[in-house]
């Protein structure tokens, strides 16, 4: 891509990263839901817990914190949205290869989020151990994240 086309895109990238973050970030809370629902936790739960990754555990037990998990959870989402529109872009595999970098790029937030963020903030908590709990997360972060936006981007992107 061009310098002109890509400060075109770059100007431009606003819309594509909020219509991956809804995407994803919906696709992702609604799994997030179904697969806590099936372990016994309520979507405000899910919520709450959300929550207090950045606020801890103390102010998370009255109802008004799920609000807060959900801004919570779509500003992680924007931020995976919007390091993937505006890398994209810049490495031509990725736009050709929508599918596979989207996965790629699913699999690369699983092993942050999983691997490095989750063990910082709550260390107690075990890493996903079965095949259940690792396809789960899998299906999220690759499927139901990666994929959507890495053809959101190649969607907006400028054609060179």
């Amino acid at each position: 891509m061009g310098e002109q086309a890509m400060n075109k895109y770059l100007v431009g990238a606003g819309r594509p990263i909020i219509i991956a973050t809804l995407v994803a970030g919906t696709l992702d809370i609604l799994s997030a839901f179904v697969f806590a629902g099936v372990a016994g936790m309520t979507p405000l739960q899910v919520l709450r817990f959300v929550a207090s990754g950045p606020f801890g555990d103390a102010p998370t037990a009255t109802p008004g914190w799920a609000a807060v998990g959900l801004a919570v959870h779509y500003a992680i989402m924007a931020c995976m949205a919007a390091a993937y529109v505006l890398i994209a872009p810049r490495i031509p595999a990725l736009m050709r290869h929508p599918i596979v970098a989207g996965i790629a790029y699913g699999f690369l937030l699983w092993i942050i989020m999983y691997w490095i963020v989750r063990p910082l903030r709550f260390p107690e908590l075990p890493l996903p151990n079965t095949l259940y709990g690792i396809a789960n997360a899998l299906f999220s972060h690759c499927i139901l994240v990666g994929i959507p936006i890495a053809l959101i981007a190649k969607r907006y992107a400028v054609p060179r």
